[in-house]
């Protein structure tokens, strides 16, 4: 019988799905001055603490469902959820991965290029290398990353939370005072939480730890705070800024520049490609362990690492060097959305539906069963 951590059970899912939800924008604070500071700062800081309780209940339904259908990969647990219609969500998840790495390998070459004076190509094809080595052994690599990149990545957030306080504490006390309007503050949580609830579904390998449904609610109910407190940290940082800082392209550096500490500059950046790497690596993953569970049918064995790394390098190929030339990375505004509008469709709303239903009908059978 397999033996489990406390570790494994209740924080590896939330610092799973973390990596995947993570991503460039949300490193960067793009994201949350576009969905959380038009609310103000007190309203931006509600929305989020709004938007991580909306996680934690999706992650809670997602991993009961994933145990009551013995689901482990995407696939599966959508031809429990959706029956036929699980193709719907297997072309709209491929099309948004594309999008995602796509993004994720420009901003990995423009630092690059700002770190260490490379080329972008030569950035992109660093953060291609290491997703690929990481992904081709499987389970127990990409969960060590997840757990030493979440230790990196709170440090170095908890560590600009300290460095802003002391720089400018006082225009962050003052602006949190400001009497500005909070409307749109659960529109932006809900719509925030559906650009990236799906990272709650790439993650189902590392449910295997879960001994019970006791842990998986209590896992899921942790995802929505770990993933969501290292974007509270950075918000707390921007609002001293608040409003200015809303037009910046990049919010981080606009902040880094201020602190003038050149060399927590140069770490930040290294968290932003840490960031990168295990945010790419969960998406990536998923789609491996999609392609394992089809390989173990076939064959009846497990998926080699080279097939692992090989499929994991003909994805990013397609995804970073093609997906500009065929103009997706100029489809990013609309096209994220719209893909994260049909994933709502065909996922949080089955699962909060069908899916609880069917996961009361089971425990109602058990119960029944149980007074035989």
């Amino acid at each position: 019988m397999q033996t489990s951590s406390w570790f494994q059970r209740y924080l590896l899912p939330g610092f799973a799905f973390k990596a995947v939800v993570i991503g460039g924008g949300y490193a960067t604070g793009r994201e949350l001055v576009e969905f959380f500071l038009p609310s103000g700062p007190y309203g931006g800081l509600v929305s989020m603490i709004f938007a991580g309780a909306i996680w934690s209940v999706i992650c809670i339904a997602t991993f009961l469902f994933a145990r009551a259908t013995h689901s482990e990969d995407y696939r599966t647990f959508f031809r429990n959820l959706l029956g036929r219609g699980w193709v719907v969500f297997e072309i709209s998840y491929c099309l948004l991965i594309v999008l995602i790495l796509a993004v994720f390998g420009a901003a990995a070459g423009a630092l690059g290029a700002a770190l260490f004076g490379w080329s972008p190509l030569a950035g992109t094809l660093c953060l291609m290398l290491g997703i690929a080595l990481f992904v081709a052994f499987g389970n127990a690599s990409v969960e060590q990353l997840f757990k030493w990149v979440s230790f990196f990545l709170y440090g170095v957030y908890g560590l600009f939370l300290v460095l802003a306080l002391s720089k400018f504490g006082d225009r962050i006390a003052a602006n949190f005072a400001l009497d500005v309007p909070t409307d749109g503050w659960a529109f932006a949580a809900v719509t925030y939480t559906g650009y990236n609830i799906v990272g709650a579904v790439a993650i189902l390998p590392v449910l295997r730890h879960l001994r019970d449904n006791r842990d998986a609610v209590i896992a899921g109910a942790l995802c929505g705070p770990l993933a969501m407190i290292p974007a509270i940290l950075f918000f707390v940082c921007m609002v001293a800024y608040y409003p200015e800082i809303s037009a910046e392209a990049l919010p981080s550096d606009y902040l880094l520049q201020r602190l003038g500490f050149p060399l927590f500059h140069g770490l930040f950046q290294l968290m932003i490609f840490a960031a990168l790497l295990e945010s790419g690596t969960g998406n990536v993953h998923a789609v491996n362990q999609r392609i394992a569970q089809v390989w173990r049918a076939r064959f009846n064995r497990d998926l080699p690492a080279r097939v692992r790394f090989i499929s994991a390098g003909v994805l990013l190929i397609v995804a970073m060097l093609f997906a500009e030339r065929f103009g997706l990375v100029a489809l990013i505004a609309s096209g994220y959305r719209t893909l994260s509008y049909v994933l709502i469709v065909v996922y949080v709303l089955p699962l909060l539906t069908y899916g609880l239903w069917r996961l009361a009908r089971t425990q109602t059978h058990h119960a029944y069963l149980s007074t035989d």
